[in-house]
């Protein structure tokens, strides 16, 4: 018979399997594999369809924790398409958001290092190679980007994105 502290490590161990199993590949270079991009309004915008772009922003990767650039204005409306280059010699990625969804999610990386999601508010990208995410910002606001790889927010590598 199992005790109480078994049935717990138990279940946990069941609950993050399920987690596991229900989580995309950490990286969106074969989205279209996965099926539609899932549009869910966020307080940054929704994800934006490719055939409606209006302005494309190169953003660059560095193994010196940061990005470039590290601010964008964007106009109410617009759909922009992300190519976020990796320029380093390890993995990096671009997670747009709020800052306090940023913080959280930073903090929860620290504790799943191996946590695999994908979203489309989110690009992540190996070393010398680049991703890209079509995202349209329909509310207006300061919002930030960052690499939320363990050890990279903490490090600086956050930039900011102003709707105007």
């Amino acid at each position: 018979m199992m005790n109480i502290p078994k049935i717990t490590r138990a279940l946990a161990l069941a609950s993050l399997c399920a987690v596991s199993l229900g989580a995309s590949a950490h990286g969106n270079a074969d989205q279209a594999a996965h099926g539609p991009v899932r549009k869910e309004q966020k307080e940054w915008g929704i994800a934006g369809d490719a055939s409606k772009v209006q302005r494309t922003i190169n953003i660059e990767m560095s193994d010196q924790m940061r990005f470039t650039p590290d601010l964008i204005h964007v106009k109410r409306g617009a759909t922009v398409r992300l190519i976020v280059r990796n320029l380093g010699l390890q993995r990096h990625e671009l997670v747009i958001g709020t800052p306090a969804e940023l913080e959280a999610h930073a903090a929860m990386m620290l504790k799943f290092p191996n946590m695999e999601h994908d979203e489309p508010y989110m690009a992540h990208v190996a070393q010398g190679q680049q991703g890209k995410l079509i995202w349209t910002f329909n509310r207006v606001g300061e919002f930030q980007f960052a690499c939320l790889i363990p050890g990279h927010y903490s490090a600086g590598m956050v930039g900011k994105i102003v709707v105007e």
